[in-house]
């Protein structure tokens, strides 16, 4: 063992690496979770160089896109979307989709329409390469500890949906969500989605408990299925009638996720 720890120490150190990835999950989860976090990183260089020529442009976002698809085959995660033909539309809408983990970045690729771009915290804006990457494919940035600053930047958002012809994706729980479920849901899109009389497709992700679990350092091959919903029409409504949307929307992307978690872990949560 001395000699080949003194002649061999990279190959030793290799199969020592292999041994503890096989054998240790949280091992396993950690090299997962950094190699998924060194490619968003990485591939965010090839996004800025691709994006240069055009400027920050919403169009930069299917180099995003295509630059984070291969990441279920590398970690064998097989996503199913259903209800595809409700995005058939040319027209501009809100995403309203549920959040649960970092992982969202790649499952929600597989289904993400053309100029369409995520509302994200302005944290994100000073990541590094994924943050610059991220300012060119067009997201739009809001500063959640400054709420007239946020409002003015949503009201400027539903002036240009259908100016500039484009759609944009909300996360209306406003943060992570580990439970199982869903939190309530923040008015913003909704407020949005009103004020610009755009429809509101909700999108729901089911649990990733059957292959993804943050607490318990597991991270395998597994399966994710996206539905798609009916949208949800606002011409007509006001800023009285918002409260209500909230719910009813958030109602059914429940009904919803409780239906299909079911079908990816066995159980409905």
């Amino acid at each position: 063992m001395e000699l080949l720890l003194l002649h061999y120490p990279f190959t030793f150190l290799f199969i020592a690496f292999l041994v503890l990835y096989q054998v240790n999950p949280a091992f396993r989860y950690f090299c997962k979770m950094t190699f998924y976090k060194l490619w968003l990183f990485t591939l965010s260089i090839l996004v800025i160089v691709l994006s240069i020529p055009r400027g920050r442009n919403v169009e930069n976002m299917k180099y995003f896109r295509i630059s984070l698809l291969p990441l279920k085959y590398i970690f064998g995660i097989k996503i199913v979307v259903k209800g595809k033909e409700n995005l058939r539309t040319k027209k501009p809408f809100v995403l309203v989709l549920n959040h649960q983990t970092s992982l969202d970045i790649m499952v929600m690729m597989e289904m993400l329409p053309n100029r369409c771009v995520p509302i994200a915290k302005k944290e994100i804006l000073y990541m590094g390469t994924f943050g610059l990457a991220c300012w060119l494919s067009g997201l739009i940035f809001i500063d959640r500890k400054k709420r007239d600053e946020s409002i003015t930047t949503l009201t400027e958002v539903a002036h240009s949906l259908n100016k500039e012809n484009f759609r944009v994706l909300v996360f209306p729980e406003g943060t992570r969500n580990h439970g199982g479920s869903m939190l309530p849901f923040k008015r913003g899109a909704f407020q949005l989605a009103v004020k610009a009389q755009v429809p509101i497709i909700p999108v729901v992700i089911s649990s990733y408990q059957d292959f993804y679990n943050q607490k318990e350092k597991r991270f395998t091959p597994g399966k994710s299925i996206i539905q798609i919903l009916p949208e949800v029409d606002t011409v007509g409504l006001g800023p009285d009638d918002v409260p209500k949307l909230t719910e009813q929307v958030r109602d059914s992307m429940l009904t919803a996720y409780q239906g299909i978690s079911g079908m990816t872990n066995g159980t409905s949560h």
